[in-house]
């Protein structure tokens, strides 16, 4: 089985630890996994301290861009994972704002949101990741 893995140079560099994308081929179509995107910058600063929105906003931009890189679109997600940090739902309105302004689709991706104690750093609000599906 053929792997493409992927680290674009519009996103911060965590190759030390993973890889952004990774492409799998396979018959008329290929899978585009895409890590846990957050609110940095291509250098791993953070954008939007402290606000939810704006981090999901940067969170979901990150996630195009790697989605790009793998050769798809948001239109093509067909898993999405979001993990908020002490979710609270009245969160969801600033999530969801940030998610159909990036998915503004009819038909949305299945998904999964998650309260969690932390992320990777203590300053992210926010992780998204995804799955997606697309013809050869």
């Amino acid at each position: 089985m053929t792997k493409e893995f992927i680290n674009p140079k519009a996103l911060p560099q965590w190759a030390q630890t993973f890889t952004q994308v990774v492409v799998v081929p396979a018959g008329a179509s290929r899978t585009v996994y895409i890590s846990g995107q957050v609110a940095v910058d291509k250098e791993q600063n953070l954008v939007g301290a402290g606000d939810l929105g704006a981090q999901a906003l940067r969170a979901f931009e990150n996630l195009a861009t790697a989605l790009a890189a793998g050769g798809a679109t948001t239109a093509d997600v067909v898993k999405l994972n979001i993990y908020v940090k002490n979710y609270q739902p009245a969160d969801a309105a600033a999530v969801g704002a940030a998610l159909r302004r990036y998915f503004p689709h009819e038909q949305l991706p299945t998904s999964t949101w998650l309260g969690v104690q932390s992320l990777a750093r203590a300053d992210f609000l926010i992780e998204v990741d995804a799955v997606a599906v697309v013809e050869q």
